[in-house]
């Protein structure tokens, strides 16, 4: 199956309630944004914008408050994406779930002492993101069905 045909899965049968909150996506692969972006926003989670950068990131992050944060860790410019989370969790207190093709011990070490709420090693499965994001919001808010 291309990945044109690929059928998307739905809120329901992922077990995620409708408009069941706010997340940023900070993915410097454009299409790849794009692709989360859409999938996310079909399985009923508002995604206003993606960023590219960390430092695209500071900035939305501040004005759109989301819920939650998925981000890339290398990022082009100036500012990667553990800085970014950083910053943005000593400002925000807005949680962040990792997403890397870099999957070594330093990288993982570094996400951890963010505290993130989960890593997820690039490629990964959509049941695995969807049940790190459903965790989440069914542990943080109550907006979601177990």
């Amino acid at each position: 199956m291309n990945k044109q045909s690929r059928k998307l899965p739905s809120a329901a049968a992922e077990g995620i309630a409708a408009s069941s909150g706010t997340i940023l996506v900070v993915e410097d692969e454009r299409i790849v944004a794009r692709d989360l972006q859409q999938r996310l926003t079909r399985l009923g989670f508002a995604v206003p914008e993606v960023a590219s950068s960390g430092e695209e990131a500071l900035s939305l992050a501040e004005r759109l408050k989301p819920q939650l944060i998925l981000m890339d860790i290398k990022l082009k410019g100036k500012v990667n994406g553990l800085e970014a989370a950083r910053r943005i969790g000593e400002q925000l207190k807005i949680p962040v779930i990792f997403l890397s093709a870099y999957d070594d011990e330093e990288t993982r070490s570094a996400s951890r002492s963010l505290n993130a709420i989960d890593f997820l090693n690039k490629p990964f499965e959509d049941q695995r993101l969807f049940g790190a994001i459903n965790d989440f919001f069914s542990r943080s808010s109550g907006t979601r069905k177990p």
